[in-house]
């Protein structure tokens, strides 16, 4: 079994941030920085 990845709170702050300029879609953001597609949503 795989163990999951934990995310750094410095990850998040920039995906977030990324998904506020809304230069591009969630999918988008997911497939750039390698995570699921609904954890922007997150």
């Amino acid at each position: 079994m795989t163990k999951r990845r934990t995310l750094s709170t410095a990850f998040k702050k920039k995906v977030a941030l990324a998904a506020l300029r809304g230069d591009r879609t969630l999918q988008d953001l997911a497939a750039h920085y390698q995570v699921r597609g609904n954890a922007p949503d997150n």
